[in-house]
């Protein structure tokens, strides 16, 4: 029976990479996101690899639409195997944010996967197996991105609740955490950055082994670490500098 594997922001960026990692026999992607066009391209590229996917237009601010995602995926065969939570958006790094877009930010980068991982662990509880994977931040480790890392802070709480909640089920939840990748969610940014491969690889690790959380790339970890162990020094080191205005974007 093929593996089907949900995949949200699946257009571009870091979900684009990873529907082509999976392009493999055996399982079908079920890609969703809100750009028909960039979809159909991205179903292109995996079925010329070998892969097999469809695609599903959806808002994953919009409830309705999350429930139509999951409908479609469960009606290739009664399935879901993974659920990858992978649709962000970013920039609102002020509190002086306009609340608009504080509401969005939150409907997307956490509300929605709190839904999909309600609706998928009806599915994956009765089959006793499952893998969750959260594409979360390092942003949601250290507090420099004001309401951006207020959702990736609740993305890795309801991570680790999630995970405690289906111990035993056979369902596996992680959380991956990625620094600065360069994706359509920081080309304003000048600096050099790898590219979404490194989470890529973190994702295949994960599949293959689950863990409760990796975060990528290794250097990161450190900055972690660091943060955690010295939290007034990070004050110091990072004081003033989430304030500055940004220009929104979307992974």
């Amino acid at each position: 029976m093929d593996r089907i594997v949900l995949l949200t922001g699946a257009s571009s960026g870091i979900g684009r990479a990873i529907a082509h990692r999976l392009a493999v026999p055996g399982t079908v992607l079920v890609l969703a996101a809100r750009r028909a066009e960039e979809l159909a391209v991205v179903k292109a590229e995996v079925e010329a690899a070998g892969g097999s996917a469809i695609t599903v237009v959806a808002d994953v601010a919009k409830l309705p639409d999350i429930d139509e995602l999951v409908a479609a995926a469960l009606a290739i065969n009664g399935r879901v195997d993974v659920l990858l939570n992978v649709a962000g958006i970013g920039a609102a790094s002020s509190i002086s944010t306009p609340d608009e877009r504080i509401v969005q930010m939150l409907d997307i980068n956490l509300l929605a996967p709190i839904r999909l991982m309600r609706e998928v662990l009806v599915t994956m509880r009765a089959q006793g197996s499952g893998s969750i994977i959260n594409i979360g931040s390092v942003a949601g480790e250290i507090g420099v991105n004001g309401v951006y890392s207020a959702t990736k802070f609740g993305l890795r709480g309801i991570t680790d609740s999630v995970r405690r909640e289906v111990a035993g089920t056979g369902v596996q939840v992680s959380l991956i955490e990625p620094g600065y990748i360069a994706t359509p969610l920081t080309a304003s940014r000048s600096a050099k950055m790898p590219g979404p491969e490194v989470v890529v690889d973190a994702v295949m690790s994960v599949l293959k082994r689950p863990r409760r959380r990796i975060i990528v790339p290794l250097r990161y970890r450190f900055a972690v670490f660091f943060a955690t162990m010295f939290p007034l020094v990070t004050d110091r080191a990072y004081a003033g500098r989430a304030a500055k205005p940004q220009q929104p974007a979307d992974s």
